[in-house]
């Protein structure tokens, strides 16, 4: 009886896709390492029994040299040979590198079934594999597959309970490789054919000129169309619903209770000339919901997008390529683009996807750089939105203050803490148009995502500001903080309540400032400010977490000083 089912494989093989596949469970997959290196579960229905599906982080070999091997290797001595079977997913584009954690498999004598992935991309590529006759030299089964668009897994899952444990005498290692070379001159041969469009810009993205020009040009049209999708949703969409439809009933709504009253300020808020304002009656009904929905929502959505598009298009593992040699003088690798990339939707999963460094070191300096230089989508949003009419001067100048900042710190940190930078090896997939369903479907799930952990949090935020304010505790807070909150950052005391929310909802807190009539020069320094300042609270409890009470504390005080010291060289630079 089978107990479990181990997917394993080199790195950027589809692991996940096939996983998804077996198990109809979701997971984010992309075409870069890292989103697999914690262990996902997943159940098949196999001869009318529930078999769990263990996806394996991606290992080269039986023979660990990562945390992810060695986790893969203990898992697959978790139950006796006879209770599993190991699905050996293969790049069909690489059959010889693959093959030699194949025939280690083989040889400790684990049931195994091969599944050789990618089939479309090989012969797109020339590449052409009798798989009658492997099967026949390696003993097992095996089965081509293109997971993206489903091509085979119903005749992998049907022959899974043909796995057989077929064991053969330890090799050497170079006796492996002769027996590799011997299975491919059997099996594989290749078509002669020139370079195509797409493998010449493969090539180019890669090389330093060319590569940084790409770069560069990518960056911008992706932030170009995320603004241009975001505003088209807001003004053809969400304004108005919120304005032709939602107001209307609001206003009937808040006839039942009188305008000075507490549940008129905690639900409707302030009228502004007589009507809700969205941006600036700061209600639980009105400007949460707008926040949330009206102004961050849709560039999230055009955000995530554009970013699922470039993971599995291909380019950010070419874009880590890139940058490898400038992270490495932060003190990172070329793996560090991974959480950074994913702190700009949200610095909660860019925070937790530095798990994939590999030593305490790296993951502290990640941890305090996207903390303090990478501005999530929700903030992005309100920058765009708020500085985006002064012009592209004051949105450019905010992220290339976080990118100093990043540099800066990097390199400082890099020098003063002890420990190691490993080298950088990165699988780098060909360039490929993903199926819609499956960017769609990866949209859905992120939004979704977003949603269920940012609206409680901006929801009991409004409120709680809103009790604070009803009962004048703010002015508390207003008068010991104005002083220095004039004198040192040249910003008016009412922003107080503002950079004091961004604790709980920075997105929230760009919005409040609004209503203030700032400068577009004050503007500039709350956004940039409300960035670099002390994370919310949702980045704040996972921070707590992955880098325990002291690695906080040096966090936190890294960001009050730079906070400190930002906000008043720049307020002397432009202000003055």
């Amino acid at each position: 009886m089978i107990k479990k089912i181990y997917l394993i494989g080199n790195p950027n093989v589809g692991k996940s896709v096939v996983f998804s596949r077996l198990t109809g469970v979701t997971v984010i997959s992309s075409n870069y390492p890292g989103t697999t290196v914690e262990i996902a579960k997943g159940y098949l229905c196999l001869n009318n029994e529930k078999v769990e599906v263990v996806d394996l982080p991606g290992t080269y070999s039986l023979d660990p040299t990562s945390r992810a091997e060695e986790a893969a290797v203990s898992l697959l001595k978790e139950f006796s040979k006879e209770e599993i079977v190991v699905v050996n997913i293969i790049d069909s584009t690489n059959l010889e590198r693959n093959l030699l954690l194949t025939l280690q498999l083989i040889e400790e004598g684990f049931p195994v079934v091969i599944c050789m992935n990618m089939c479309d991309d090989a012969g797109h590529r020339g590449v052409h594999i009798n798989i009658v006759k492997l099967e026949e030299l390696l003993k097992v089964p095996v089965i081509s597959t293109c997971a993206l668009t489903g091509k085979g897994i119903k005749l992998l899952i049907e022959r899974i309970k043909e796995a057989v444990s077929s064991p053969r005498g330890k090799f050497t290692h170079q006796e492996r490789w002769l027996e590799i070379g011997r299975i491919i001159e059997q099996v594989q041969w290749l078509e002669h054919r020139h370079h195509t469009f797409r493998e010449i810009m493969e090539d180019a993205s890669v090389r330093p000129v060319t590569g940084l020009l790409m770069a560069g040009g990518i960056i911008y049209a992706a932030f170009k169309i995320t603004r241009f999708i975001g505003e088209g949703i807001i003004s053809h969409i969400t304004d108005p619903f919120f304005i032709n439809i939602y107001q209307p009933i609001l206003e009937k709504f808040s006839s039942f209770w009188p305008e000075k009253g507490f549940w008129f300020h905690l639900l409707i808020g302030d009228l502004i000339n007589g009507k809700i304002d969205f941006k600036q009656s700061l209600g639980v009904l009105t400007t949460a919901p707008y926040i949330e929905f009206g102004m961050v929502l849709p560039y999230v959505v055009s955000f995530y997008f554009i970013l699922s598009l470039l993971e599995d298009v291909g380019y950010l593992p070419r874009l880590a390529v890139l940058l490898d040699n400038l992270l490495h003088r932060l003190g990172l690798h070329g793996y560090a683009v991974i959480p950074v990339l994913l702190g700009f939707g949200c610095n909660v999963p860019g925070i937790l996807s530095t798990r994939v460094l590999e030593s305490k070191r790296e993951r502290f300096i990640a941890c305090t750089i996207i903390s303090i230089g990478v501005p999530c989508v929700p903030l992005q949003a309100m920058i765009f939105g708020l500085l985006g009419k002064f012009g592209g001067f004051y949105v450019s100048g905010v992220y290339l203050v976080l990118f100093s900042l990043m540099i800066i710190l990097g390199i400082i940190l890099s020098r003063f803490l002890s420990g190691y930078s490993p080298e950088f090896l990165l699988e780098i997939p060909p360039y490929r148009f993903p199926p819609l369903f499956m960017l769609w479907k990866k949209l859905y799930f992120r939004i979704k995502g977003f949603l269920i952990e940012a609206m409680p949090v901006v929801l009991l935020g409004v409120c709680f500001i809103n009790i604070l304010l009803y009962f004048k505790l703010f002015d508390f807070v207003t008068a010991i903080f104005a002083p220095i909150l004039h004198g040192l950052f040249g910003l008016p005391k009412e922003a107080v309540v503002a950079l004091t929310v961004g604790f709980l909802r920075k997105d929230v807190a760009m919005g409040m400032l609004m209503p203030l009539g700032l400068t577009a020069n004050q503007l500039f320094i709350c956004a940039t400010l409300l960035a670099i300042s002390f994370p919310c609270v949702a980045s704040f409890v996972v921070l707590a977490k992955e880098l325990g009470l002291k690695g906080l504390i040096k966090s936190i005080l890294i960001m009050v000083g730079i906070s400190i010291i930002v906000g008043a060289v720049l307020h002397f630079v432009i202000l003055r």
